[in-house]
């Protein structure tokens, strides 16, 4: 196991809290940092993949950092907090697109299994088909808290493809018959490596693209109706 810090955390061996919080954007990451926790610090801006560790409103220490986009990015930063910076659990904040006709903008998708176009598991030597999924006990929280706030949401399989601009949606399509629920980028990866470390990983998503709808929130809306999204990883710390 090599020291801290890593070719991509310039953070020091405690300045990670047991949980973090991964939303794609950096820039995101900080928000959230500026407008829900207290006495936080910036704990790493390499790459400007910012990181902030601090307080929940409850006082419970947390970090927030960005991933990136695509499973790539997020595989190297949930690799080095697993395994040298001893983080316990990593929650993905994210956004999706889907066209199940259940849901809207703004509501909530719990991936509780996550499925992948990518050939990322035979590259780790798997003979096979890796299915990969949440951990249940932080899914079950997850669930009950969007329940208790009354909530529009789906939990089940997600599209963590390697394409991002699919015509028309081919790929998410080919996927959708069997039930998936929405597309996203990075689900796959983080669920890898949270099984090969042996810890803890969850999903969380806001539909921002609804293709059957024809609705996309802009970037303005996709900062603001996230905060529902937000506060119920915030509970879960």
């Amino acid at each position: 196991m090599s020291k801290v810090p890593t070719p991509h955390i310039e953070a020091k061996e405690n300045d990670f809290a047991k949980t973090v919080l991964m939303p794609g954007d950096p820039k995101r990451a900080k928000w959230i940092a500026e407008n829900f926790l207290h006495d936080y610090k910036l704990v790493n801006s390499v790459r400007n993949m910012l990181a902030y560790t601090g307080y929940t409103k409850d006082n419970k220490l947390v970090t927030v950092m960005g991933s990136g986009m695509g499973q790539a990015s997020i595989r190297i930063y949930s690799h080095e907090l697993f395994n040298f910076y001893n983080v316990e659990q990593i929650i993905r904040i994210g956004t999706c697109g889907t066209e199940d006709k259940d849901l809207d903008v703004k509501d909530i998708v719990v991936a509780s299994l996550a499925s992948t176009n990518s050939n990322m598991a035979q590259c780790e030597g798997i003979i096979g088909n890796l299915s990969l999924g949440s951990d249940f006990e932080l899914t079950r929280s997850a669930v009950s808290e969007i329940e208790k706030r009354g909530i529009n949401y789906k939990v089940g399989n997600v599209l963590a493809s390697d394409v991002f601009y699919d015509e028309d949606n081919k790929i998410y399509k080919s996927f959708a018959k069997f039930g998936i629920l929405a597309v996203e980028m990075e689900s796959y990866g983080l669920y890898l490596e949270a099984s090969r470390a042996r810890k803890k990983a969850l999903t969380l998503l806001t539909v921002t693209d609804h293709f059957t709808y024809n609705k996309h929130l802009t970037s303005e809306e996709r900062l603001l109706g996230l905060t529902k999204m937000i506060e119920v990883a915030l509970s879960l710390v």
